[in-house]
């Protein structure tokens, strides 16, 4: 199976796609660890873009195409992926759709984590991350056993500044202005399906599964 994973930040995206590749024996490709990869093993590719990433870029889209698909080229590709972190634009998805026709590569699904603003805000502005051992935990769903210390290593938890709310807000209305374009283009597509993220990582999960008919 070929899925495309859209959500805002914060929906649960990562952890669905971990039970979803685990399931499916397929990889879960994240665009910034492609990215990464690249750059760090001196590639071509990651060369090129480093190179626009030193200057303060953004890197083209044409660019980060061919990084992912050169990624999909890989033979643990061969029986489906999830895409994660790409497309985020109407022009990404078209540039897209050309590479997976070259490839003689047909997806299945566009696959929309759906999670209310308020419950995102609530998630993310609760989250703490250890300082030493980078263990996450969430002041209501998954607190510390003793407020403000690590479970794991006993070293201080903060909130992040990327976590706050106001923040949060601020991507959030990103993430829509961008996004919600592009749910649309693979609703008209035919692509799209929607599974609601609210409630604990099962449920989600499950309704995920359903949806996926897997």
């Amino acid at each position: 199976m070929r899925i495309i994973l859209l959500g805002a930040p914060g929906a649960g995206k990562g952890t669905q796609a971990k039970i979803i590749s685990e399931k499916l024996s397929i990889p879960h490709i994240s665009t910034g660890d492609i990215f990464r990869a690249n750059i760090k093993g001196n590639t071509p590719l990651g060369l090129k873009a480093k190179a626009f990433m030193d200057k303060g870029e953004l890197v083209p889209d044409e660019l980060t195409v061919e990084i992912v698909k050169d990624r999909l080229g890989n033979a643990d590709c061969a029986n489906g992926f999830i895409l994660d972190g790409f497309p985020r634009t109407i022009p990404q998805a078209e540039y897209l759709d050309k590479v997976l026709l070259q490839m003689n590569i047909n997806l299945d699904v566009a696959l929309l984590i759906n999670v209310k603003d308020e419950d995102i805000i609530e998630r993310m502005s609760g989250r703490r991350v250890c300082t030493n051992c980078g263990a996450t935990y969430n002041v209501v769903f998954n607190p510390t056993k003793e407020e403000g210390i690590c479970d794991v290593c006993k070293s201080a938890v903060i909130q992040r500044a990327d976590d706050a709310a106001e923040t949060v807000l601020n991507r959030l209305e990103t993430y829509h202005k961008q996004t919600q374009p592009l749910i649309n283009y693979y609703e008209k597509a035919g692509k799209l399906k929607v599974a609601e993220g609210a409630g604990e990582v099962e449920e989600t999960s499950r309704r995920v599964m359903k949806v996926l008919g897997i």
